[in-house]
């Protein structure tokens, strides 16, 4: 059984691919925050490895992040285990150029492979895995010695369950029922272990807030919900 993929998650997130690109759709509370989240993991790549890299995407979905990421000037490979979501992001990357290019798979596939990459990404992924100590332990595997890997999720706390489980899902409708499963939330803590388990030194850590009257989100110093890790491979 595969510890990246978990198949109802796939299909769920997979329904949505044709909208996955309107900011106004069920993935709009991935548009708002998606230039907090790059601007960020761009600084930690550059901060290690200034200008562009090789940058793995994993769980890219229909490409935000690895259009993004891109833009940025890096080289990038997005990486999906749904067709219809890599469908998504090859359409709406058509024309535009970039270094980018997709692939439908998982993080088994590429270790397979035999491939690594300067940088990885996965960006509110952890928590829709099957084993996340055994996911971190892939990525890890998937980095080159010197690398950066940034990821995204959310806290198991009383506030993340009352805001980005029933607030978001229940009351304010903000993202399709059933998108988060709060018991495989992930505490900093616990996230920063299983980066060691795997080899990795965790560097660092930034809160995610939402501003709900701008409809925007900012880096912050609070953790309790929604945050971001970075860690590299020495």
């Amino acid at each position: 059984m595969s510890n990246s993929v978990v198949a109802d998650e796939v299909a769920r997130f997979g329904a949505l691919a044709a909208q996955w690109w309107d900011p106004r759709g069920p993935m709009a509370p991935l548009h708002a925050m998606n230039p907090l989240r790059c601007d960020w993991a761009d600084r930690q790549i550059r901060a290690v490895l200034p200008g562009s890299v090789r940058l793995l995407d994993v769980g890219c979905g229909a490409g935000l992040v690895s259009e993004a990421m891109a833009k940025r000037g890096h080289t990038v490979t997005g990486l999906d285990a749904s067709a219809d979501g890599i469908a998504a992001a090859e359409a709406h990357a058509e024309g535009q150029e970039l270094p980018l290019a997709y692939r439908v798979g998982s993080t088994e596939t590429l270790i397979a492979e035999g491939v690594r990459f300067q940088a990885i990404t996965a960006l509110e992924v952890i928590e829709h895995v099957a084993d996340a100590a055994a996911f971190v332990v892939m990525l890890a595997d998937l980095l080159e010695p010197g690398g950066v890997l940034v990821m995204s999720t959310l806290n198991r706390t009383r506030r993340s369950y009352l805001t980005a489980k029933l607030g978001a899902e229940y009351v304010l409708r903000m993202l399709p029922v059933g998108t988060h499963d709060w018991q495989k939330f992930i505490p900093p803590e616990e996230l920063a272990q299983l980066m060691r388990q795997a080899g990795l030194r965790p560097v660092a850590t930034a809160g995610m807030s939402f501003n709900p009257l701008r409809n925007s989100w900012f880096e912050s110093r609070d953790l309790s919900v929604n945050y971001l890790a970075a860690a590299r491979k020495d």
